[in-house]
C-alpha cells in the first residue's frame, strides 16, 4: 500500500481537502552536475559519487528531489522547509526541487517568505519545478459550487508557482461517486484551473493517487476529455491502489496499516499516463543487496518512460522505513543513474 495514498486518504478524512488547514507540518527538477559537498553517512557500498556525477550528463533524463522524502523530519520538526533547497544541492548533488504545500500551507501568498525560498535556490543554483498541492478541495467534487471553490482555492498556488520560477502544480482528481460522474466533475474542474493557470504559464498536472486516479485508463481519458496543451499528468511509480481496507482509527498510524484490495498494474499505468506526462515522480520504498528496488521494476519503468519520448525530470521520492530518509534518497538516485545510463 503506498503511503501517499495513505497520505491523500488521511487528509482527506481530516477535512483539508475542503478546509485547506495549515495545521500539519505536501517540482521537478534539472540535470546534476559536480560531485557532492555532504557525502556524511554514505552507504560504504554505495556507488562512487563522482561516477554518479558522469553518468548523470548521459541520461536521457533529468533528476529533482520531492519534498515528501522528507516528510518524516518535517513533520517532526527536525527539519526546517526553507532548508530544503540547499539540502538537495549539497548533500545529493541535486539541483532542483519538487516542494510540498503541507511545510508552507499559510505561505502561498507571503512574498518575503517566497522571496527567501527563491533567493535560497538562486544563490546555490537549484531550480524550482513545481508544487504538489494538496488539502484545497476535490477536483472531481459532483457539487459544482464546492468544486468551483477547489479550483479558486489552487490560483494562490499557480502563483506561488510562477513566482518561484516552477512550470507546475500538481493536484488531484479525487471525487466522491461513480467513476465516470468524477471524472465528468473532475475533467471540468481540471480544465477552470488549466485555464487560469495559462496566463501564468503554470501546467496542472495530475498524479494518480488513489482511487479512480490510480486507474491509468481513468485518468488518461479525464485528460483527452479536457484536451488542454498545459494539462496532463505526474505518473508515480508507486500510487496504483484503487480501493483499500477501512483504518481502525482515523491517525496516520491506522492509515499506514490499512491494506490495498484493487490495484492497477503499475507497468500498464504508467504507460497510459506517459503520453501525457509533463514530470514522472520515482516512488521508492526499500531496495535489495544489489541495489534494485524490492517491489517494482525500475529499469522496466524507465524504460516505458523514454520510449514515450520523455525526457524531462524524474523526482526521486522515497517511502521507506527500513533506511533513513537521506540513505533512501542516496539509494534512489544511485538506481535511477544506473537504470537510465544503460537505457541511454
Amino acid at each position: 500500500m503506498s503511503n501517499s495514498n495513505n497520505r491523500r486518504d488521511f487528509l482527506r478524512q481530516m477535512g483539508l481537502y475542503t478546509m485547506g488547514l495549515g495545521m500539519l507540518p505536501s517540482f521537478l527538477a534539472a540535470c546534476n552536475t559536480g560531485q557532492s559537498t555532504n557525502e556524511k553517512g554514505k552507504d560504504s557500498s554505495a556507488t562512487d559519487s563522482s561516477d554518479i556525477a558522469k553518468d548523470v550528463h548521459e541520461l536521457f533524463f533529468k533528476i529533482s528531489l520531492a519534498e515528501w522524502s522528507f516528510h518524516k523530519s518535517l513533520f517532526a520538526g527536525k527539519m526546517n522547509h526553507l532548508d530544503f533547497a540547499v539540502r538537495a544541492k549539497n548533500e545529493f548533488d541535486i539541483h532542483a526541487v519538487e516542494y510540498v504545500n503541507q511545510f508552507f500551507k499559510d505561505k502561498a501568498k507571503d512574498k518575503t517568505y517566497l522571496g527567501e525560498m527563491k533567493k535560497r535556490c538562486d544563490d546555490n543554483g537549484v531550480k524550482s519545478v513545481l508544487i504538489m498541492c494538496d488539502g484545497e478541495g476535490e477536483m472531481g467534487d459532483k457539487d459544482a459550487k464546492k468544486r468551483m471553490q477547489a479550483v479558486e482555492n489552487h490560483y494562490k498556488w499557480v502563483e506561488a508557482a510562477q513566482f518561484l520560477g516552477c512550470h507546475a502544480i500538481r493536484v488531484n482528481a479525487a471525487g466522491e461517486g461513480t467513476p465516470e460522474e468524477v471524472g465528468k466533475a473532475a475533467a471540468e474542474g481540471l480544465a477552470k484551473l488549466a485555464t487560469y493557470a495559462k496566463d501564468f504559464n503554470i501546467n496542472v498536472i495530475v498524479e494518480n493517487h488513489g482511487g479512480n486516479s490510480s486507474n491509468g485508463k481513468w485518468l488518461s481519458n479525464v485528460m483527452k476529455t479536457v484536451n488542454l496543451p498545459n494539462c496532463g499528468t505526474l505518473p508515480d511509480f508507486g500510487n496504483f491502489c484503487i480501493e483499500k481496507t477501512k483504518p481502525e482509527a482515523n491517525t496516520p498510524e491506522a492509515w499506514a496499516k490499512t491494506k490495498c484490495l484493487q490495484e492497477y498494474d503499475r507497468y500498464e499505468g504508467i504507460q497510459e499516463l506517459m503520453p501525457f506526462a509533463k514530470g514522472v515522480s520515482a516512488k521508492s520504498y526499500d531496495f535489495k543487496e544489489d541495489g534494485s528496488e524490492i517491489t517494482m521494476d525500475f529499469a522496466r519503468i524507465m524504460k516505458i518512460v523514454k520510449d514515450a519520448g520523455y525526457t524531462g525530470h524524474v523526482g526521486i521520492e522515497y517511502e521507506g522505513s527500513n533506511l533513513s530518509e537521506e540513505e533512501g534518497i542516496r539509494k534512489t538516485k544511485e538506481l535511477l543513474v544506473k537504470v537510465g545510463s544503460a537505457l541511454s
